[in-house]
């Protein structure tokens, strides 16, 4: 299989695009991984891309990617795995060259979250990430749905509302700095645990915004890549995990099986432990699951997350910096842009160009959990090959 690398990577700001519709978003954000190939990339040089999106686009969505960005005569394929999608579109994009079917791929995330074209998409979109027969009757919306395992997890572990807290203070924190983040401004402990609750144990500030967005990669062969740059960010490996739908059927809610899954099987395709992870991106949609997934993915040990919170090693300049482009919390969730956003900070944290750059940045970890808590994508990036 051959190795695969990104060479470009650019994304809209994240928000509420009332004014911009998902062909202008789409266009926005491969025009500007496109500037940012060190050498130049035709557009003409793409063999094949892959959009995701979980239903917002309304309207053919490979059929827009390819009319909007003038990708007309490529093979354009359309994803959706609930706020997982933008990792798994990476994989697909990662076999698709590996298999030396094509040696440049765009993959790309985009969705309307915020300003939907009618109040029925926005409900087919809330429909299509729970599982109708059980949980959405229930009204298990995403809220309630982490709510179950936040209120389980602070059962049996020593963590607390303030450790959430903390998380959504961090997050905000690093995202005053990212000029791309929705909510760029700082707030306080007191100011989450005073929030009106949304669904217990979370508040307002312990949840993400709606958001509208795109964001965009691109992928090159092995061989390839010193045409376009001497500086890429190499693939070293990705996992997708998947868990159970109905959460009665789940065995422990205190852990998300699929990112354990995921984590299992990235960490072994790169050769890597949690220890060798310099930064990372990790899914936040609510503060809960950004503390729960520091277990998961290794970087704590069972039930002691919080000690990482209380140690101040998640932040910018700490042992095990997460979220340094805000995170879902502060720099915003369209779903399907979301996981390759994350990429996009990972590759620009490589390259020494963040805006909230990271000392000595070699390896990151990009998460996403989506759905009913079932389905976990993961993509660890590199500065050099291994």
């Amino acid at each position: 299989m051959r190795r695969v690398a990104i060479v470009g990577a650019g994304m809209t700001s994240f928000g509420e695009h009332f004014s911009r519709g998902i062909k202008e978003l789409i266009p926005m954000a491969l025009g500007e991984a496109l500037a940012s190939v060190d050498k130049g990339m035709d557009r003409r040089d793409i063999g094949a891309a892959w959009l995701g999106e979980v239903g917002t686009t309304d309207g053919f969505g490979a059929g827009i990617l390819a009319d909007s960005c003038g990708l007309l005569d490529i093979p354009v394929t359309r994803t959706e795995n609930a706020c997982a999608t933008g990792q798994d579109i990476i994989r697909q994009a990662i076999y698709a060259i590996s298999s030396g079917h094509v040696d440049v791929v765009a993959a790309i995330g985009a969705d309307k979250v915020r300003d939907t074209s009618s109040t029925s998409t926005f409900w087919d979109w809330m429909a299509q990430t729970r599982d109708m027969a059980w949980d959405f009757p229930l009204g298990l919306l995403a809220p309630a749905n982490f709510a179950l395992h936040a209120s389980r997890y602070l059962h049996e572990a020593p963590a607390t509302r303030e450790h959430m807290a903390m998380i959504a203070v961090k997050n905000h924190f690093h995202g005053v700095k990212n000029p791309k983040a929705q909510l760029r401004s700082e707030i306080t402990v007191e100011q989450v645990l005073k929030a009106p609750l949304v669904a217990e144990p979370f508040g307002m500030f312990d949840c993400t915004p709606q958001s509208d967005g795109a964001a965009a990669v691109l992928l090159v062969a092995e061989e390839h890549v010193a045409k376009y740059t001497d500086h890429p960010a190499w693939v070293l490996g990705f996992g997708l995990g998947i868990d159970r739908v109905m959460h009665q059927h789940k065995r422990d809610m205190t852990t998300f099986t699929c990112t354990v899954k995921a984590a299992k099987a990235a960490y072994a395709m790169a050769g890597l432990r949690p220890r060798d992870i310099d930064f990372a991106e990790v899914h936040d949609c609510f503060t809960a699951v950004e503390l729960i997934s520091y277990e998961d993915l290794g970087f704590a040990e069972r039930f002691e997350a919080h000690k990482l919170v209380e140690a101040r090693d998640h932040y910018v300049g700490g042992r095990i910096p997460i979220n340094p482009s805000g995170g879902l919390k502060s720099k915003g969730h369209p779903p399907g842009a979301t996981g390759i956003s994350q990429c996009v900070e990972i590759f620009e944290q490589l390259r020494g160009h963040s805006h909230n750059q990271i000392d000595g940045a070699r390896i990151g970890l990009a998460h996403n959990i989506g759905g009913p808590t079932a389905a976990s994508g993961i993509t660890i990036l590199g500065k050099e090959r291994r």
